[in-house]
């Protein structure tokens, strides 16, 4: 179902409640099709995803669906969880905790060493490494907790390689490790898949840590995907004339945690009990002098992102009424949403309403 037109997530978990099995609800879209304004719709074709399975059976990659037991249950609980993984290795590492490492693809020497030295570390200490298959930090990462088992998200076909440079590296991780992707098989990844991928890498993760990433970086939206999920978001300081490390210096001063080692790391973890984002009232009071402008920290940002995105649905609604309904400043407000339509998380249409895209 999630193959054919105009089916996305929301789209396909709202067919499932509305009419209780696939079989029914792929019966059903042409109907639904008719009744938004779409002639002449027809679902996937059956020899299209017979064709997957076929791919998938060469590869030896197994499909995963949400409702299974082995599906991750931290990415089960995102409202906008894959209803399907393909996985390609040990399915085993899902269940072990999982710390996503990310950086720059332009990575320094020190910082592909600090990658190393992190990924390593964590890996003695029980947990799983998780990251994108990406070169520089991500690549680095891989290869250093290959030995005791490492995450691969990729952005398009679990099959499909990219970047290229890393294919030994992938079979590898396929070997001793897992790959795994939410798109169909021999999907070639295009720049929309990248963000994406982004949220999978950070909501299987009990925490994101940044080694190195530019102001405006894919790093950068892994954590901000991380303090939307209400995941912990670590960095790595930088020297402050390196771009390369603008990115983890912002997280820093916006109040990540900072950290030197794995130790730092472990130690920062939320404890398994208390994950949830903690209510305003019981942040802790700004010591900003009285004369500055508080800055919101990383977990308010992320709590206000959440609140919005509670509100909003697939109607439209004036912004002055969320507004309203939030009882939080329009200060507050309108940067956040600005984020929220940067990350494609909030659509803006004629009048200054605001929606959730379907």
């Amino acid at each position: 179902m999630l193959h054919s037109r105009r089916v996305g997530i929301a789209t396909y978990k709202r067919l499932l409640t509305e009419h209780g099995t696939a079989q029914n609800a792929l019966a059903a879209l042409p109907q639904v099709a008719r009744a938004v304004g779409v002639s002449g719709y027809e679902v996937c074709p059956e020899g299209v995803v017979r064709a997957e399975l076929r791919a998938a059976h060469a590869q030896g990659a197994k499909l995963l669906h949400i409702s299974h037991s082995d599906y991750p249950a931290a990415l089960a609980e995102l409202e906008d969880a894959p209803p399907f993984l393909w996985l390609l290795g040990d399915p085993a590492l899902l269940a072990r905790p999982l710390i996503a490492l990310v950086g720059a693809r332009n990575a320094s020497s020190l910082g592909t060493r600090m990658a190393r030295t992190l990924a390593h570390e964590l890996g003695e200490a029980g947990f799983v490494v998780v990251s994108c298959l990406a070169r520089g930090i991500d690549a680095a990462a891989h290869l250093a907790a290959l030995p005791f088992g490492t995450i691969a998200v990729q952005a398009g076909g679990v099959d499909v390689i990219y970047p290229t440079e890393n294919t030994a590296l992938a079979h590898d991780i396929a070997k001793q490790g897992l790959r795994l992707s939410e798109q169909p098989m021999g999907l070639q990844p295009t720049a929309r898949h990248f963000p994406r991928r982004n949220r999978i890498i950070s909501g299987l993760a009990r925490a994101t840590v940044v080694v190195e990433a530019a102001a405006k970086s894919g790093s950068l939206i892994t954590a901000r995907d991380a303090l939307d999920q209400g995941r912990d978001v670590l960095a790595v300081p930088g020297h402050p004339f390196d771009a390369r490390a603008a990115g983890g210096n912002m997280l820093i001063r916006d109040g990540a945690t900072l950290i030197r080692n794995a130790a730092d790391i472990i130690d920062a973890l939320t404890p398994l009990h208390s994950e949830q984002t903690p209510p305003a009232a019981t942040q802790p009071i700004s010591r900003q002098p009285p004369a500055a402008k508080p800055r919101r920290t990383l977990r308010e940002a992320a709590s206000l992102h959440l609140s919005i995105l509670q509100r909003l649905g697939p109607s439209p609604v004036a912004e002055d009424q969320l507004i309203r309904d939030l009882q939080v400043p329009s200060a507050q407000i309108t940067p956040a949403l600005v984020e929220l339509e940067m990350d494609g998380k909030v659509t803006r249409s004629a009048g200054g309403l605001l929606s959730r895209p379907v």
